[in-house]
């Protein structure tokens, strides 16, 4: 009805909703609203109720609005009004005090705390006032909604509900966008038609009385339905910055340009953000960015086994959706979920979960996990949500607290459970100083109209889009970078030179490729460098030997699976290059000559490890792997048709990458080929015990050196060639032919890992 609130009163009759929850707001809004009413020249016949909205919103006493209802004319305007308590005159945020949590919140302040304020801060009290409506309007609203003409009770409740969303966006201009937190989800849900007739539907399926199913989903609404707000998100940024500055620098390094991209998107369609998971501290840390950034505070939907004592009580009303685990066989809880989710995309609140579900163990990007995904499909599917954004976050760090513990689980540990006493135990371990946190946004994977999602194949290809994307704007970090060369290098130890000219020789290839870099990988500048490196000395996984001629680098003894975790998250960038660098060893080791040959290899490499990494298509990867060729030699198509042309192509392919990329998974694969080949023909192999013998074997391996580093043996890593070996049908019980496969795969990898020895030896200085 226009900017001015006040130009619809200028005549006619109006209702003024106060919204105050003492005397001392409503005397401030009684003076404030007669201040108005004069100052605009407004003449319109005006009543007044006094409701409690935004201490109680979601239990509405709509009784005092009834009577004036009653048979009012649709011209009749209702304009509510509020006072806003700025906790600071010169900020739209502070942190909340711990004495808040004891004496409430500073934005709603009680009797004597208001009191105390205007006596001390008066222009700390904002009077606003909502967007007004017209009676006319608002039974149209109410009708849209339910699909029948309301009860005088129904129209009440609506009316002060909508008085109180007004109120909210005309709050959020002064405190900020952070704080957009929906209202009476449960209560607007079960008013929904699509809701009542899914339930109808589900009656019909089941026997069960639609009554009992309406009862049964309140109980499953209150677990389910996250309840933020304002006060508790405040409460939680400061547990999110308590939490990043144990052990991060408290400024992260965000894409800005990325974040107000998204942010505009988010604004204007259904969003899902879904960011990596390296550590537990990743949750805490994107909400502090977009906290900090006045981001709309995003529902993180996650597993209820976080919901322990304290935290789960905080996250609630911070905004987490704690999902069960299995719910398989209770329809009625995947029907609240569905329609839940689909309600908060059709109200633009944004979605955010960890992409792959669980931590990263192994530092790389994991396969998805499909549950979230395919549960906000179905529901935006099911709501026919259009344009649904899902967005890319690739969050990084220079250093990570949880690494060491995952090597320890990747080598056989059990995982420590959660708990509070655990998560007590966890903040403590962030102690150390590790370095900076960094933000990336991919570009949105957008569905203009979503699909079923019955196929899982659906699925995969949107989550295949997110992980390309989530790689590519992954930044690389000096400490990733070091742990790539070094271990590329191990067990020999780099002197201070040899060390730098490997990193600004990655560095300079990286640049040309428009590969993101973190800032401190600027390498004419030595400090950051030696700063890095000191954190990572401290934080035990390099050495530096000082005492020799020369100073020299190594990884830290029995710290190769922690090293490894840092490499293997910027690996992805180096394996195109890296298959090439291995194509091309064979044709020159085995005197082969021919495009053919080059690329038949090429694609079978591809094929060994595609349960380890994000391909681009085939197509693309081909074009990928002959730009990168054509950079070294535009000639060398021509130069393989040659004797000897393969090993000259390889020559001038530096700085090589093989042996500091591939290394671990050719190792770790090898490992389980020889397991497997070690079976009688006759006897399957179940995942499960492929790996507990391939953990034994991998340390017996490495004892022998077999296998040249500890960060090729690892649960998930032996998972994946087990994977490898299934889908080419070799794990099953078979004949000879089978047990021959077998033995011809294991030496396969034995072969690979010499060609990659071969790489490793001709590339160190």
């Amino acid at each position: 009805m226009g900017s001015n609130p006040w130009q619809s009163l200028r005549e006619g009759r109006a209702i003024v909703i106060i919204d105050a929850a003492h005397r001392v707001e409503r005397r401030l809004l009684d003076r404030w609203l007669e201040e108005r009413l004069a100052e605009q020249g407004c003449q319109a016949a005006i009543e007044r109720v006094v409701m409690r909205i935004a201490r109680r919103p979601e239990h509405l006493d709509a009784i005092p609005l009834e009577p004036l209802l009653g048979d009012s004319a649709d011209d009749v305007v209702v304009l509510p009004v509020r006072v806003v308590w700025r906790s600071s005159l010169h900020a739209k945020t502070t942190r909340p005090r711990p004495r808040d949590l004891l004496f409430g919140n500073p934005r709603r302040p009680g009797t004597w705390r208001a009191r105390r304020i205007l006596a001390q801060h008066p222009d700390r009290a904002v009077c606003i006032a909502g967007e007004p409506a017209t009676l006319g309007d608002l039974r149209e609203r109410l009708v849209q909604r339910d699909g029948a003409a309301p009860g005088p009770r129904q129209l009440a409740e609506f009316i002060a509900a909508q008085a109180g969303l007004a109120l909210d966006i005309a709050e959020r201009r002064l405190q900020g966008s952070r704080y957009k937190v929906p209202r009476r989800v449960a209560q607007n849900l079960q008013a929904n038609p699509r809701f009542r007739a899914a339930l109808a539907e589900l009656s019909e399926e089941t026997g069960r009385p639609v009554a009992q199913l309406r009862q049964e989903s309140e109980v499953i609404m209150r677990e389910l339905v996250a309840r933020p707000a304002p006060f508790w998100l405040d409460v939680m940024a400061q547990l999110n910055h308590l939490i990043m500055s144990l052990g991060y620098d408290t400024e992260v390094v965000i894409d800005r340009e990325g974040l107000e991209r998204i942010r505009q998107l988010v604004r204007e369609n259904p969003a899902a953000l879904l960011w990596t998971h390296k550590t537990h501290v990743d949750g805490f840390a994107v909400n502090s960015m977009l906290f900090d950034n006045d981001f709309p505070n995003p529902h993180i939907l996650g597993g209820v086994n976080m919901a322990f004592a304290g935290l789960g009580f905080l996250a609630r009303r911070a905004g987490a959706i704690f999902i069960r685990r299995s719910f398989k066989g209770d329809p009625l809880y995947k029907l609240v979920l569905r329609h839940y989710i689909g309600y908060l995309m059709d109200k633009r609140f944004p979605l955010s979960w960890a992409f792959e579900g669980t931590r990263s163990r192994v530092g790389k990007l994991m396969p998805p996990r499909y549950g979230l995904l395919k549960y906000v499909m179905e529901a935006a599917h099911a709501t026919d949500a259009r344009n649904l954004h899902i967005i890319p976050i690739a969050i990084n760090y220079d250093l990570i607290g949880d690494v060491r513990d995952y090597a320890v689980e990747q080598a056989g540990a059990t995982k420590q459970p959660e708990s509070l006493r655990w998560f007590i135990g966890y903040l403590r371990g962030l102690r150390q100083p590790m370095g900076q946190i960094y933000f990336d946004f991919g570009e949105p994977v957008v569905l203009p109209a979503v699909p079923s999602v019955e196929d899982e194949r659906e699925l995969q290809k949107v989550a295949f889009r997110v992980g390309l994307e989530v790689n590519r704007v992954t930044p690389i970090t000096l400490p990733a970078l070091l742990c790539m060369v070094l271990l590329g290098a191990a067990p020999r130890a780099l002197t201070s030179d040899e060390l730098l000219a490997e990193l600004r020789a990655l560095v300079a290839w990286a640049r040309q490729r428009r590969i993101r870099l973190a800032s401190h990988l600027d390498l004419d500048d030595e400090a950051p460098l030696d700063l890095i490196v000191d954190r990572m000395i401290a934080n035990g996984v390099l050495t530096r030997y000082d005492d020799g001629p020369e100073r020299v680098y190594a990884i830290a003894g029995e710290q190769h699976g922690v090293a490894g975790y840092y490499r293997n998250t910027i690996a992805h960038f180096f394996v195109d290059k890296a298959i090439a660098e291995l194509a091309l060893m064979r044709m020159a080791f085995r005197k082969l000559i021919g495009r053919d040959a080059f690329w038949s290899e090429a694609e079978r490499l591809r094929d060994f490890f595609k349960f380890e990494f994000f391909y681009a298509p085939r197509e693309e990867f081909r074009v990928n792997i002959a730009g990168e060729l054509a950079r070294y030699r535009p000639d060398w198509e021509a130069r393989l048709e040659e004797a000897g042309g393969a090993g000259e192509v390889l020559d001038g392919f530096r700085p090589l990458v093989a042996h500091s990329t591939m290394l671990p998974y050719i190792e770790a694969y090898r490992v389980v080929a020889d397991v497997l080949a070690r079976q009688p023909r006759d006897v399957a192999l179940e995942e499960r015990d492929c790996v507990q013998q391939s953990l034994a074997y991998g340390r017996q391996a490495y004892l022998q050196r077999r296998i040249s580093s500890e960060a090729s043996i690892g649960k998930l890593l032996f998972s994946n060639g087990y994977k490898l070996l299934a889908n080419f049908g070799l794990t099953e019980a078979g004949d000879s032919a089978r047990g021959e496969a077998r033995l011809a795969l294991a030496q396969e990898f034995r072969t690979l890992q010499r060609r990659v020895e071969r790489i490793r030896a001709a590339a160190l200085p």
